[in-house]
C-alpha cells in the first residue's frame, strides 16, 4: 500500500510537470537579425513575459519563399529583421497582416507603414569594407565611391549577396539606380563592369563580410552594422560608406497572416519596440529608429551620411523584373 502511495505521488507530479509542458505559452518566429542579436532580444523577451520563443533565423529572400509556402498553414507569426522592401514585399502578397501598436510611435512615421503592415527597427546604410593586410599585401587602394570598385585593380577580389537571394543584394540594384539618377540602363551598364570585380556572388547578405574578415577575399558589400560590428570585434577592415551616395535597409518586423499564436506575437510586437528591446537592438552597432534607443557610439552618424532616396513601394513592385534581368544579364542564381 505505501508503494502504491508513492507511485501514485510520482504519477500525480510528473502529470503536473507534463501538463506544464503541454500548456507552455509560445511564440513562433522567423528571423533576418544576426543569430547572436536574435538570441539576446528572445532571451530577454521570455524571462520577462514567461513565453518561450521558438525561432530560426533566415535571409530575407528565404523568409519570403518560407512565407509563400507556407502561405495555407503559417507555422510563424511573426518576422522580426529583414530589409524593409521584403515586409513591403509580404503586404502586397497578403503574407502580413496590420497591427495597430501602441508602441510603435516612437518610431518616425517615414520608417513604418502607413496601413501598419510593418514598423523599422533600424538602418542600416550599404557599405564597403576592405581587409587591412590583404590591401597591404595585394597594393590595393581603398574604394570610396561605387565607381572605384569597376577599377581593374579590384579585377575578382570583390564579393557581394545576389539580389535573388538576399535582400542586401537586392538594394544594391536599387541603390545603383538611385545613384545614377533614376537611370536603370546606366545602372546596368555599370553592373556588367562591376561583375569584372565580383569573385563570388553569395546567397546570404552577410557571407561577403565574414569572408573579408577572414581574409578570403579583400573587399565585400555589406550592411553597415555586420561591417562596423566585426571592426569593433578586432576584425583588420576599414569601413567605407560610399561618398557618391548609398541606399540602406530599414530593418522591420510584421506579424504574419493567419498566425498560430496571435496574441502572443502581439505581445512580442509591442516588447520588441519598448526601451528594453530597443537598446538590446542598438547595442549590435546599429543605427537604431527608436526615440527611446541609446545607439552605440560608431562614428558614422545618419546626419552626414550620402543616403539616396529610397520608395520601398516601388522597390517591392519592380522586384521581380529588375531580379530577372539581373539574372539574365549579370549573373544566375548562385548554387549554393
Amino acid at each position: 500500500m505505501k508503494k502504491f502511495k508513492i507511485f501514485a505521488a510520482l504519477l500525480f507530479v510528473f502529470c503536473l510537470n507534463a501538463g506544464a509542458l503541454w500548456c507552455e505559452e509560445v511564440v513562433t518566429a522567423y528571423t533576418t537579425l544576426e543569430a547572436s542579436l536574435a538570441q539576446k532580444l528572445f532571451a530577454a523577451f521570455e524571462e520577462e513575459s514567461g513565453i518561450k520563443v521558438n525561432w530560426e533565423r533566415l535571409s530575407g529572400g528565404e523568409a519570403i519563399a518560407r512565407l509563400e509556402s507556407e502561405r495555407e498553414k503559417p507555422k510563424a507569426s511573426i518576422w522580426v529583421g529583414g530589409v524593409g522592401t521584403q515586409h513591403v514585399e509580404a503586404k502586397l502578397r497578403g503574407l502580413s497582416e496590420p497591427y495597430r501598436s501602441k508602441f510603435a510611435f516612437s518610431i518616425p512615421a517615414m520608417y513604418r507603414d502607413n496601413e501598419n503592415y510593418w514598423t523599422g527597427l533600424y538602418v542600416g546604410p550599404i557599405c564597403f569594407c576592405i581587409n587591412k593586410n590583404s590591401a597591404v599585401d595585394l597594393n590595393l587602394p581603398t574604394p570610396r565611391t561605387w565607381s572605384d570598385l569597376i577599377a581593374p585593380v579590384y579585377d575578382k577580389k570583390i564579393r557581394m549577396a545576389h539580389p535573388s537571394t538576399s535582400g542586401t543584394g537586392y538594394n544594391v540594384i536599387t541603390t545603383l539606380i538611385r545613384v545614377n539618377k533614376g537611370d536603370e540602363e546606366k545602372a546596368f551598364e555599370y553592373f556588367k563592369k562591376l561583375n569584372n570585380s565580383i569573385e563570388r556572388y553569395t546567397r546570404s547578405g552577410s557571407a561577403p563580410g565574414k569572408s573579408c574578415v577572414s581574409g578570403d577575399i579583400p573587399l565585400a558589400i555589406g550592411y553597415f552594422d555586420d561591417l562596423v560590428r566585426a571592426k569593433a570585434q578586432g576584425a583588420p577592415i576599414e569601413v567605407i560608406v560610399p561618398e557618391d551616395g548609398t541606399g540602406f535597409e530599414t530593418a522591420s518586423m510584421s506579424l504574419l497572416k493567419g498566425a498560430p499564436e496571435p496574441d502572443n506575437a502581439k505581445k512580442l510586437y509591442d516588447w520588441i519596440l519598448g526601451e528594453k528591446a530597443m537598446n538590446i537592438i542598438a547595442g549590435d552597432y546599429v543605427i537604431p529608429l527608436s526615440k527611446k534607443a541609446k545607439p552605440l557610439e560608431t562614428g558614422f552618424s545618419l546626419a552626414w551620411l550620402n543616403l539616396v532616396e529610397q520608395d520601398d513601394k516601388w522597390d517591392a513592385e519592380n522586384k521581380e523584373r529588375l531580379i530577372k534581368r539581373w539574372i539574365d544579364e549579370i549573373s544566375p542564381v548562385p548554387e549554393n
